[in-house]
């Protein structure tokens, strides 16, 4: 400091600014550029073709199947997470007897609370994996348990009709227990003294989660709806494990489409730069447009 603040500011900033453009920013600048090109991914030469490659995607029925998954994903993924992590955070937070001791938790909450976020410890390929597991259609928990009960079960990651809905599943479940501890976080930061006023006003608990805890907690929500929409968007990991984008494509989503077209049989570079760019516009609006429109004035509590 004794040389002024602007030298300290120099030399701790531009280094990790140099890191991110480099390894961050630089990427993506390529990625541009390579999906005006035919490369092949190993070729020493590759050639503009301009926006040929955005034509044919245009027309392409299997990245038109894989963003309609993408949108259900979209639709489904967000809602369900958040309206579970709302309500068991209000049951860990709010569950418990209305008494002289005002509104508590269930009994047992912080245990309650491991639980859910146990599936945050365990990587996503692990979550894939065990829930591949689960599935199996012959010595799967989920088939033993109905079989123990004389009910047969369909071939859940086998069948088209059910395999979309189990791998939706899982995402759901993997990252409900997240949002139960972010947002019974943030209801433990909002004043007993609005609960217990609004517990004596006879309101049930549907009603204080609808008319009081959702509108202060709105900012939290707001955060979890964008992070849980980009993660619709991708969802690669868990499918490319599961399914694979199949069967029959009916789990393909476009993070597995990008993939297959670089690294499958093809080895189109190009093209699957051109859909990786289509995507990051894609996300970038959907994050965007959720901002916007989920945009509130501020609650002020004391």
């Amino acid at each position: 400091m004794r040389h002024g603040k602007y030298p300290l500011i120099v030399t701790f900033l531009v280094p990790p600014v140099l890191l991110y453009v480099v390894f961050v920013v630089s990427p993506y600048l390529q990625a541009f550029q390579i999906s005006t090109t035919d490369w092949l991914g190993y070729s020493a030469e590759a050639d503009s073709v301009g926006l040929a490659n955005f034509r044919a995607l245009w027309r392409d029925d299997y990245v038109w199947n894989a963003l309609k998954n993408n949108a259900i994903l979209l639709a489904l993924v967000p809602v369900l997470t958040i309206l579970l992590g709302l309500f068991f955070a209000t049951m860990l937070n709010m569950g418990g007897r209305r008494g002289r001791a005002g509104v508590t938790g269930v009994r047992g909450s912080a245990l309650y609370r491991t639980v859910y976020f146990f599936p945050q410890v365990l990587s996503v390929v692990i979550i894939a994996l065990l829930w591949k597991e689960v599935y199996h259609p012959n010595k799967g928990l989920l088939t033993s348990a109905l079989h123990a009960l004389g009910l047969g079960s369909p071939t859940w990651l086998g069948d088209p009709r059910t395999a979309f809905w189990c791998v939706l599943a899982v995402m759901v479940w993997s990252n409900v227990g997240f949002y139960v501890v972010l947002f019974g976080a943030a209801m433990s930061a909002v004043p007993k003294e609005i609960y217990e006023a609004v517990m004596l006003d006879g309101a049930s608990r549907l009603t204080t989660l609808r008319r009081v805890t959702l509108p202060l907690l709105w900012d939290t929500v707001q955060v979890a709806w964008v992070y849980l929409a980009i993660f619709a968007l991708d969802g690669f990991i868990l499918v490319q494990l599961m399914t694979n984008g199949g069967p029959n494509f009916s789990t393909d989503v476009i993070g597995v489409r990008m993939y297959d077209t670089a690294f499958g049989s093809e080895t189109k570079f190009g093209y699957a730069s051109a859909i990786g760019v289509v995507m990051f516009f894609l996300t970038l609006s959907v994050a965007v447009l959720s901002l916007r429109l989920g945009r509130r004035d501020r609650i002020e509590y004391s």
